[in-house]
């Protein structure tokens, strides 16, 4: 049994009295190739992972929130009737945008008390936050008695992060906490929503290696990047009326367009053009099970992400070019927005201790401590579990 939700209800148990009524968990995500793209309408080739937030909750007979993080050892109380875009900050944002969202949308809520632990390193890429509003917005639809389809509660949960927290993410990382797959990578069209499941060759293990370096991501340059994707297809629409967002378009008409357009966002766009095409490949190649050609591919997408996005820093770099020297290894990038958080590492399974001895080695020696490493597997989305031992 996860060790975070033994803990949720541990300290429910100590500072509500009884049992919680059910717990809800909901996976982090480590998202394989296709960064930046989702909020691009582009595509996108995620797995939810074996890490997960975990939240003990029983239903309240009036409109209050009573929420511990036993993460942070913090309480917040809110009440359901006084929700307003900004009115909390930091980690009970999340919840209390979650549930902003879902009566918005009318799905009348009760109060709740609840507990929320996990083992999803927050700040680290691997998606705490989207893990956090989904297993909330799990809990909250079992506890009020509502039936929200699966695609609505991934797009409210989103809303809830864009117009509640301020942080303009896609909507990948809902849909991945939603509906991930054991054994499986999602590749998501963000513009459909449609997913198709592609199955990870068994002998490719995905190694995570978070380098420590957190950012707060509202704060971030991460708008600043999605600002300037659309200043490009403004540019663009001079050339193409028609254009909908970067998705729509192709290498060539970008490079036919480039000396009309500053040089930064000329680069921003070349990242997410070239970045589409390499994840329709990389789902080529994995169906195919041909790892090298999915590891260059993971390659050519840090490298992308590097130099024409510029959101890597030294330490993910260290980490990415220390893993590719090792025989085994298949491709290395770093995966979430980037500006610190982790890297990726796809590598043969007989391979995994060599290439986390060789991070762990490269990265003592330029930062003087070492990243923290884990294997990640292809999970399930979100579930209920009620409590049989009240």
């Amino acid at each position: 049994m996860s060790e975070a939700r033994v803990r949720a209800e541990h300290i429910f148990r100590t500072r509500f009295g009884g049992a919680p009524l059910l717990q809800a968990r909901a996976p982090g995500r480590v998202n394989l190739i296709g960064e930046h793209t989702d909020y691009n309408e582009g595509f996108v080739l995620p797995i939810a992972i074996d890490r997960a937030v975990w939240v003990a909750a029983r239903p309240r007979t009036d409109r209050e929130v009573h929420l511990i993080a036993a993460d942070f050892g913090e309480e917040a109380v809110f009440s359901l009737d006084s929700l307003r875009p900004g009115a909390l900050r930091g980690w009970a944002a999340y919840p209390a945008g979650v549930a902003w969202a879902l009566e918005g949308a009318g799905y009348r809520l009760v109060g709740m008390d609840a507990v929320v632990a996990g083992d999803v390193p927050i700040g680290s890429g691997l998606s705490s936050s989207a893990a956090l509003e989904v297993a909330f917005a799990t809990a909250w639809t079992a506890l009020s008695g509502h039936e929200i389809p699966p695609l609505d509660l991934a797009r409210l949960c989103q809303r809830a992060e864009n117009e509640f927290v301020g942080v303009r993410c896609g909507i990948m990382d809902q849909m991945a906490a939603r509906f991930g797959r054991r054994g499986h990578a999602m590749w998501i069209d963000c513009r459909s929503l449609a997913i198709e499941w592609v199955p990870v060759p068994p002998e490719m293990v995905v190694l995570v290696a978070d380098s420590g370096v957190r950012r707060a991501l509202a704060a971030s340059a991460y708008n600043e990047r999605r600002a300037q994707c659309e200043e490009a297809v403004r540019w663009l629409r001079s050339r193409d009326p028609g254009l909908r967002a970067l998705r729509d378009l192709t290498p060539a008409a970008l490079e036919a367009a480039r000396a009309e357009l500053p040089e930064v966002i000329y680069r921003r766009a070349r990242h997410v053009v070239t970045e589409n095409q390499r994840v329709r490949e990389a789902v080529d190649a994995l169906r195919r099970g041909d790892l090298p050609a999915f590891g260059a591919l993971l390659n050519a997408s840090h490298d992308s992400l590097r130099d024409d996005y510029e959101v890597s820093s030294p330490e993910l770099d260290t980490l990415v070019e220390a893993a590719r020297a090792v025989p085994g290894v298949y491709g290395a990038r770093l995966t979430g927005a980037g500006f610190g958080g982790s890297i990726l590492t796809a590598v043969h399974r007989d391979a995994v201790a060599e290439a986390a001895e060789a991070m762990t080695r490269a990265y003592l020696a330029r930062f003087g401590r070492a990243p923290t490493l884990f294997r990640v597997e292809p999970d399930e989305g979100a579930r209920v579990e009620q409590m049989t031992n009240p």
